[in-house]
């Protein structure tokens, strides 16, 4: 019970960092794995498990409108999962609940914003003070905190249920690890797009291949 209220604590406060306040780029899956899995205890598992998503979520660009999947929330549950569990089934199935609880953030956050538009004070229904434009803002982010330690608290209560089926995952430890690495790569591939024409395309994968046959000679 400890541990729940922990991990949700700290969900909470990395949703802040993504959007609500200052953006200090620790809700990123990679340091938000670290961070959960410091809180459970094993903070090499937690950094793994964020190294993973974090390559699975390079893809997701907040840019416009456009609704992406919320990062820090998911990596504290998928973290968590995969450190309370000694099956290799742990952690594929905590990065799956991850990757399911990111959309939910995702759609709760845009519930949320749509609350706020709400909380704006009218300049027309009355004297605009610093007093009233503070405690919107206020409410606003406590508002965001709550929301990201409900998710993560729903995605760990939902997790530890699913984790029951971790005995029954098929794979080793190193072959989930290369399944997971497998997706990872797809969604690299996905963000090549984004980095100019076909010849240096071309060399990024040249490289990627180099790196992975390497990996595989020395694993």
């Amino acid at each position: 019970m400890t541990e729940l209220l922990a991990l949700s604590l700290l969900g909470g406060l990395l949703a802040l960092d993504g959007t609500t306040l200052g953006q200090f780029m620790v809700s990123r899956p990679l340091v938000a794995g670290l961070l959960a899995g410091w809180t459970v205890g094993a903070p090499v598992e937690g950094f793994l498990t964020g190294a993973i998503l974090e390559v699975y979520l390079l893809v997701s660009f907040p840019v416009g409108g456009s609704r992406f999947p919320e990062g820090a929330p998911a990596t504290v549950v998928a973290s968590a999962l995969a450190a309370s569990s000694e099956h290799p089934g742990g952690m594929a199935l905590g990065i799956a609940v991850g990757l399911v609880w990111g959309q939910i953030g995702a759609y709760s956050a845009t519930l949320l914003r749509s609350l706020n538009e709400r909380l704006v004070p009218d300049p027309a229904g009355g004297e605009l003070t610093a007093a009233t434009v503070a405690r919107a803002h206020f409410t606003g982010v406590l508002l965001d905190f709550l929301r990201g330690a409900l998710v993560t608290a729903t995605g760990l209560l939902f997790g530890g249920a699913v984790l029951y089926l971790a005995p029954l995952w098929p794979l080793e430890e190193a072959d989930t690890r290369g399944l997971l690495l497998v997706g990872g790569a797809v969604s690299l591939g996905v963000l090549m797009r984004s980095f100019g024409g076909v010849r240096r395309r071309g060399l990024l994968f040249a490289t990627g291949l180099g790196l992975g046959a390497a990996w595989s000679v020395f694993l």
